[in-house]
């Protein structure tokens, strides 16, 4: 046990050398005005809705730039908002479900993850969550929960399947004003060096777009890497794995 925490800490040393940050936009796929997420740095990860009539260009020629493409699944809100093409519900069936999410896969290419757009009632619910881990760990993929609710289940329904799982700590453009976006991403820099590692979610509006143009450099100069998504799995896998060996040697 002693030799299995000494490797598991010069591991997470490897990851942790620098604070990271993944930036996931999402909401891809409907308005012409989403194609400037090519413009971006490729470090950007990009979560296409299904299903869109721009969501499989995108998604070509995001990956022909060397963005990671992720899946923006739509899952049942509280506020009962019309989910669009491929949303996913409790009224759904197992084999209805994951059929959906199949369906939702072969209409963005190249995707290696997905993320829950809106879903505040749906990851609440056990059962669907349970089949949506299923079909990402059949076809061996990853899930950020972007935390539309503080009661979700996915992420501890990921853990139990042991499908690679992260979740959104910051939203970058809830509110679209200057001054609101340097708040946010002022508190980015903050949380990244506190915790190491960060995820966050924004947007493909025009404002958020350029205000990244401007402002990614700001990363590098505070110290801080921007990585692809799944760049951020392998130092929240050790880091899980370590906390379960503490936890053993204190039984």
């Amino acid at each position: 046990m002693r030799l299995t925490l000494i490797f598991l800490a010069v591991f997470i040393s490897s990851f942790t050398h620098a604070a990271q940050v993944a930036i996931i936009i999402d909401d891809i796929g409907y308005r012409q005005s989403d194609e400037a997420v090519l413009t971006l740095p490729e470090n950007i990860t990009l979560s296409v809705l299904p299903h869109t009539p721009l969501g499989h260009s995108v998604a070509s020629a995001a990956h022909e730039r060397g963005h990671e493409i992720m899946v923006h699944l739509p899952m049942q809100a509280l506020n009962g908002k019309a989910l669009g093409p491929g949303g996913l519900t409790n009224t759904m069936g197992e084999s209805e479900l994951k059929k959906s999410i199949q369906s939702a896969f072969l209409s963005v290419p190249f995707a290696k993850g997905a993320n829950n757009h809106m879903g505040s009632l749906l990851t609440q619910l056990e059962e669907p969550m349970l089949w949506v881990m299923e079909s990402l760990k059949q076809q061996d993929l990853y899930f950020v929960d972007s935390m539309t609710t503080r009661f979700t289940k996915a992420g501890t329904t990921a853990d139990q399947l042991g499908i690679p799982q992260l979740k959104r700590e910051l939203f970058l453009d809830n509110d679209i004003s200057a001054a609101a976006l340097d708040r946010q991403f002022s508190k980015l820099i903050t949380l990244a060096h506190n915790q190491g590692q960060i995820v966050a979610i924004a947007h493909p509006y025009p404002e958020t777009i350029e205000f990244l143009k401007l402002n990614l450099p700001r990363l590098q100069k505070a110290g801080i890497k921007l990585v692809k998504t799944s760049e951020l799995l392998p130092y929240r896998l050790a880091s899980k794995e370590r906390l379960k060996a503490e936890e053993e040697l204190r039984l």
